[in-house]
């Protein structure tokens, strides 16, 4: 073997993957299903540790491969117990994960980031004024969740009643619909029953509204899905989020009533966020109950969450009231959300890494030759 040659990390390999490359080595299958059970049920990184192999083959293993995990740049906890990671990746980019208690509960959701930036450019939102550096590997997808795990001690996986990070959510940085090979193969090696094994049902992917993968997220997942939605006409979401002037209301709610698995038992959830003056009357609301008439839905009403140079202010409490009250009397759930993490800037639409470098140098490069940027074109990871 190569010296010099870098080694393959096999965190991030689908199952038929991790056999394709054993097997590559000259090794069964049930090597690979040996590594899977180390890898993600005891969150095992060295070959060293892995009892069930021999000697022999723990060191042919070392000598090819490794099982990575994010470096750690910070590591923050709010005065909330919620708690925020800044991720460093192998090329320097960066992306923040965080862990969300359930209030009044010892379990949580971890939220995970799907881009390094993101592509949409929402104008409340404090992750789009970092524009898209690329999309992240599925290595590096799932490796979020391995280093909460490896910070709350939760090896090996705990049963589904003592596990404290129970649930994950696709709504850290970045659009997961715009990377959805990659997040497709993180979930479900993180929803394998013989590894991480987070049930599909406790797994939440939020999107903006990429209409045209949104049947396939749900007939290949099968998660619940969440749409950031945030206004109800198209001239207002058009403003404050631009991938509906490609995808607008009415394609997006049609979506909805077409979203695979979708039932009064797994409701599609509706985020709204609340900007004073702009989204939040009570007409609103009634519009809002007119557009997803007939939907399985539920709705989270999110006070939106000041960072530094945002343009819109927070619909007072009064408003928020009023505005779930319309809904709740309508016969649905319409909790309004207690802001998170706010201390760290782990709270919605406040994460934001510091990775600039590589995506200035590229955008001074393509303008250099006279390439203007699309802002719908996530390019590969």
């Amino acid at each position: 073997m190569d010296d010099t040659a870098p080694k393959t990390d096999l965190i991030g390999l689908s199952r038929q993957a991790l056999v394709a490359e054993m097997a590559a080595i000259g090794e069964k299958p049930f090597r690979a299903k040996q590594l899977w059970h180390w890898l993600y049920n005891r969150g095992e990184t060295d070959f060293a540790r892995m009892t069930s192999i021999s000697k022999p083959m723990q060191a042919a293993l070392a000598e090819r491969y490794v099982v990575g995990r994010p470096a750690v740049e910070r590591d923050l906890i709010s005065t909330d117990t919620t708690r925020k990671w800044l991720l460093k990746f192998p090329d320097g980019n960066e992306a923040e994960t965080v862990y969300i208690p359930d209030e009044g509960e010892a379990r949580g959701a971890v939220c995970i980031s799907s881009q390094v930036g993101c592509t949409l450019t929402c104008r409340f939102c404090h992750t789009g004024t970092q524009l898209l550096v690329r999309n992240l590997t599925a290595a590096e997808i799932v490796g979020q969740f391995l280093v909460a795990r490896d910070s709350y001690g939760e090896w090996p996986t705990p049963d589904d009643s003592t596990r404290l990070l129970s649930n994950i959510v696709m709504m850290g940085m970045g659009e997961p619909l715009y990377n959805f090979d990659n997040v497709a193969t993180a979930l479900k090696i993180l929803m394998d029953g013989e590894g991480v094994g987070i049930s599909r049902r406790r797994i939440t992917l939020s999107t903006s509204g990429v209409v045209p993968m949104m049947q396939r997220c749900g007939e290949e997942l099968g998660v619940n899905l969440a749409i950031s939605l945030h206004a109800v006409t198209d001239d207002v979401r058009d403003r404050i989020m631009p991938i509906n002037r490609k995808y607008p209301l009415k394609e997006l709610i049609a979506a909805c009533r077409a979203y695979p698995g979708a039932s009064n038992a797994r409701r599609i959830t509706f985020e709204y966020i609340m900007l004073k003056g702009i989204n939040d009357s009570a007409a609103d609301a009634r519009q809002l109950l007119r557009l997803i008439k007939g939907l399985p839905a539920k709705f989270n009403l999110i006070p939106f969450n000041p960072w530094p140079g945002s343009e819109f202010e927070c619909s007072d409490p009064r408003t928020v009231k009023a505005f779930s009250d319309i809904l709740q009397d309508a016969g649905y759930s319409a909790p309004i959300r207690k802001s998170r993490g706010q201390d760290i800037m782990a709270a919605c639409g406040q994460l934001r890494s510091e990775s600039q470098r590589q995506r200035c140098s590229r955008q001074q490069a393509r303008l250099a030759a006279g390439i203007e940027d699309d802002p719908h074109h996530a390019p590969a990871g």
